[in-house]
């Protein structure tokens, strides 16, 4: 495990924010989703969705904290065509005519949720001194398991240097190995630099039925966090296994994200969270644990609004803020709760920053959703590679580069339109020239 010297004090939570692909649809492929399911065939808006992305991006650096981009995916993938063996020349044709659910399966942009990118394990945790990244294998839904090829690429592209990053290979994609990466992933510590206690958060054991005869799907389990754990060179005596409410799955917290945020030394849930609500107490010096009682902020409210997969972060002054969607604002038992935590001056959020995520928001992801958190020294942000560490500068080309390759309306028609995958590889070719990355995608090979 690294020494905490002065570099690791110094160390910054970096968000690697995922960039909306130009396929982005509402086809509702995300099974114990509910927005992803309410919002199932509406038109989807790419552009303003990929401009809300990159305002959140702005936000974030206007508040003083370190924000990265992580390119969207190809698609479809190439390799997911070839191994579903049909025509390469007319591959949507293809699929529509064996079934038409296929198309929108392959022209999914949900790689756009970073926080289903991978497990990271910052240096400071680690047995070898390195950041440790696992791509989550994302095999519990047909349309993310596409993803785990390309997430490792993109990684290793932007985690390429080997005195500071090791980039894994996913876990097989199989039921007992299914992991969905840090939305079921969590860390407390005093600093980011500091020695911390990882936590992995599961739905379920290895053997266990995927779901229950009435609920949703539990797509994490423990075996895939114990395996992540041990290929990163975590502490067993720094680790913590905790097992998700069933009763939080099954009211469509899907992700533990959805009801539970770690930040620091604070623990901030809702009360359905976890089968064991105390099972987070006192894991590090001077911890804080707030668990909102459902009383305050119903469980369908906490699910509905997105409270807890906003993003809680420390500012440069030490205080702490949440980074909310406007649903939170709107959603009257959550607003009423920030409003009485922000005037608590013992309740660690301090400031409620509200931004519009819509086009997110009605896929099912909010703003944790869209982020990967990595814990890097100064010297291990200085390693990354590629343009892909945002400034202003970044953003107003991207936000150009936007504007000139995506479509304002993608539907269910526009999924089977062949322009639209020859848009989209332009966007991506220019895209890796923008970002600096090189060949990344199939078709740049």
């Amino acid at each position: 495990m690294a020494a905490e010297g002065d570099d690791a004090r110094l160390a910054v939570e970096l968000n690697l924010d995922g960039l909306v692909g130009p396929t982005h649809n509402y086809a509702g492929l995300s099974y114990g989703n509910v927005a992803s399911a309410a919002n199932a065939g509406a038109v989807a808006d790419p552009r303003t969705a990929a401009r809300q992305g990159l305002a959140k991006m702005r936000a974030m650096i206007d508040l003083g904290l370190p924000q990265a981009v992580l390119p969207p995916q190809q698609r479809p993938d190439p390799s997911a065509l070839a191994r579903l063996g049909v025509d390469a020349a007319t591959p949507l044709a293809a699929l529509d005519r064996i079934d038409p659910a296929l198309v929108p399966t392959v022209m999914s942009a949900s790689a756009m949720w970073a926080a289903n990118a991978a497990t990271v394990s910052p240096s400071a945790d680690t047995s070898d001194g390195r950041v440790h990244l696992t791509p989550a294998n994302l095999s519990s839904n047909a349309h993310r398991s596409f993803e785990p090829a390309q997430t490792t690429a993109a990684l290793r592209a932007i985690f390429a240097d080997p005195a500071h990053f090791v980039v894994h290979e996913p876990l097989p994609a199989a039921a007992a190995f299914a992991d969905e990466g840090a939305a079921n992933h969590g860390r407390l510590a005093t600093t980011h630099g500091a020695p911390g206690v990882e936590v992995f958060v599961y739905g379920r054991n290895a053997t266990d039925p995927i779901s229950s005869a009435t609920g949703f799907p539990r797509r994490q389990t423990r075996l895939a966090g114990e395996l992540i754990a041990a290929n990163h060179g975590l502490d067993p005596g720094r680790t913590v296994f905790v097992r998700q409410s069933p009763a939080a799955i099954d009211g469509g917290a899907f992700h533990n994200d959805v009801v539970g945020v770690l930040n620091q030394t604070v623990v901030f849930q809702h009360e359905d969270a976890l089968a064991a609500p105390a099972s987070l107490d006192q894991l590090v010096a001077g911890q804080r644990s707030v668990v909102v009682p459902r009383a305050d902020v119903p469980l369908a409210d906490a699910v509905g609004s997105y409270l807890f997969n906003s993003q809680l972060v420390t500012l440069p002054s030490g205080a702490m803020a949440l980074i909310a969607p406007t649903e939170v604002a709107e959603t009257p038992s959550t607003a009423a709760y920030l409003d009485r935590a922000v005037a608590d001056p013992d309740h660690p959020i301090s400031a409620v920053h509200v931004l519009d995520l819509r086009q997110s928001m009605r896929n099912g992801g909010g703003p944790a959703c869209l982020r990967l958190r990595v814990a890097l020294t100064p010297a291990e942000l200085a390693a990354v590679s590629g343009r892909v560490v945002v400034d202003h500068a970044l953003i107003s080309d991207l936000e150009v580069w936007v504007d000139r390759h995506y479509r304002s309306e993608v539907g269910a028609d526009d999924l089977r339109d062949p322009d639209l995958v020859d848009e989209a590889n332009r966007a991506l070719d220019e895209l890796t020239q923008l970002l600096g990355l090189g060949s990344l995608y199939p078709f740049q090979h």
